[in-house]
């Protein structure tokens, strides 16, 4: 990776923004903390925003010329989204990854950042403010379980069982009715699938190997890039639907994470025939 980085800053920020503006207000929003943004299940509160100003202030201390494209940023300013590919260097940061959960007091939420180079994915973070540690990938370095006490442990993904043994995520509020209707009764012949509305922590449970796949079509880079980076550095297998790289301009094309290749166009060809 060409790109210097200082990931410990990074790692660092998100913790901070944790604790000064996430946790202090989990399970204690007061009226009007928490907004509707596009439908009742996409939500706002002001630890998002709160949290989001205080990373990119951090950010621009040691990244100043990096464009910073924040969830809520481009919720006001969505032409950031069209300036992503073609940056020399770009900071993605998603402030509260489950921001739904959050909301509704429940302990399943995540701080997400990554770094993107020249329309490359170069580094991933994802931090747990619960258990106050990161996952964390830089491009070629593999994937890392990094505690609060310095420790580190690399993470692999397991190889897959047969698909009727296989337990995975699949997130299929974002298909149209029909499709998710096909995709529904395809996912019978998989042993489990779920989804915790909260991609930062499907991520780390895949890549710790508790898990066999992972399916998205709503492609925001903010709840995508890092995950699908730290997947690979674990050794995972990642396409779009039509088996092309995931990029972070990309925000449709679907989505599909498996342990490996063959793993991949098993599930494709029989579960998620799109």
């Amino acid at each position: 990776m060409s790109v210097e980085l200082d990931i410990a800053s990074l790692a660092n920020a998100l913790q901070e923004a944790a604790a000064v503006e996430i946790l202090p207000r989990f399970r204690n929003l007061g009226e009007g903390d928490v907004r509707v943004k596009t439908e009742a299940i996409d939500l706002v509160t002001e630890a998002d925003e709160a949290a989001e100003r205080l990373i990119r202030a951090r950010v621009a201390e040691f990244m100043p010329d990096a464009l910073f494209v924040g969830e809520e940023a481009v919720a006001s300013d969505p032409s950031l989204l069209e300036k992503l590919g073609d940056a020399d260097l770009a900071v993605v940061v998603d402030p509260i990854d489950g921001t739904y959960n959050f909301a509704a007091g429940l302990p399943l939420f995540g701080v997400m950042l990554s770094v993107v180079s020249k329309g490359e994915t170069v580094a991933g973070i994802i931090f747990d403010p619960m258990g106050n540690d990161w996952v964390i990938a830089e491009k070629g370095s593999g994937a890392w379980l990094c505690s609060a006490d310095g420790s580190q442990t690399q993470l692999q993904v397991v190889p897959a069982p047969e698909l009727s043994q296989m337990v995975g995520i699949a997130n299929t509020g974002y298909f149209e009715v029909e499709t998710r209707r096909r995709l529904l009764n395809n996912l019978a012949d998989v042993r489990l699938f779920t989804s915790y509305r909260c991609a930062a922590h499907e991520y780390r449970i895949f890549c710790g190997g508790h898990m066999h796949f992972l399916m998205y079509n709503k492609l925001m880079p903010w709840d995508h890039l890092a995950g699908t980076l730290i997947s690979q550095e674990a050794g995972a297998y990642a396409a779009r639907f039509d088996g092309s790289p995931y990029l972070p301009n990309h925000v449709s094309g679907g989505l599909l994470l498996a342990p490996d290749k063959e793993t991949w166009t098993a599930l494709r060809e029989k579960i998620f025939t799109v």
